[in-house]
Order: C-alpha cells, then sequence, then structure tokens
C-alpha cells in the first residue's frame, strides 16, 4: 500500500515539474517572438506543442537557421551562445494577417535562451 502511494507522489511530481518546463519554455518563445518579429502585435491565437528535446541539431544547422531567420522577423537578431548537448524545441503554431504559420523554436538547456528558429 505504501508503495503505491510512493508512485503516485512521485508521478504527481514529475507531471508538475514538467509542466513547468513547458511554462517557462513558451514564455521565453513568447519573449523572444516579442522583441524580434516585425510586427508583432499582427500575431493572434497562439498554439504550442508539447516541449521535446533533440540532439540531432548541430552547429552548422544551427548556423543555417540563424542565417535564414524567419518570414515576419527582423534580421538582425540576436540568439543565446552556441549550446552543447541536446536542445529543447517547442513549435508555435499562430495566426498573423488571416495565415496560419508555424515556428519550431530551439532553446538552451535552462530554457532561458532561443538558439536559432526555424
Amino acid at each position: 500500500m505504501k508503495s503505491r502511494a510512493y508512485i503516485i507522489i512521485g508521478s504527481m511530481l514529475l507531471l508538475f515539474a514538467s509542466c513547468g518546463q513547458q511554462y517557462h519554455a513558451e514564455k521565453t518563445v513568447e519573449a523572444f517572438v516579442e522583441a524580434n518579429m516585425v510586427q508583432p502585435e499582427k500575431i493572434m491565437g497562439c498554439d504550442y506543442a508539447d516541449l521535446g528535446t533533440t540532439r540531432h541539431i548541430n552547429d552548422s544547422v544551427i548556423n543555417i537557421m540563424r542565417q535564414r531567420g524567419g518570414l515576419g522577423f527582423k534580421k538582425d537578431i540576436t540568439y543565446g551562445q552556441m549550446p552543447e548537448g541536446d536542445l529543447f524545441y517547442l513549435r508555435m503554431r499562430y495566426i498573423c494577417e488571416g495565415d496560419t504559420l508555424q515556428n519550431t523554436f530551439y532553446l538552451n538547456q535552462e530554457l532561458t535562451e532561443v538558439v536559432a528558429f526555424k
């Protein structure tokens, strides 16, 4: 009986921790978009996918994403430092001037900086 209670409590703690990461990542992306989109006031209906991790993004891919930027974003964006190890990613879907658009943002392990997006 006690072991079940420990399993349930442990599961709930993990759930709350992951919800906190999701929230933190969304706030980091929101701030990035607000600071770097040409007309952020035209964005409506933001929807985020679940936060994920990847180790398939290397420095050369990050450099390419940084050079390309994205539709509606400024050209002189300042990004976070090149990370080491896994990255988190967060997909954001939104409506801008009647079009449904989507970007994927790659964040450092602390979820404090966007290091690239596509």
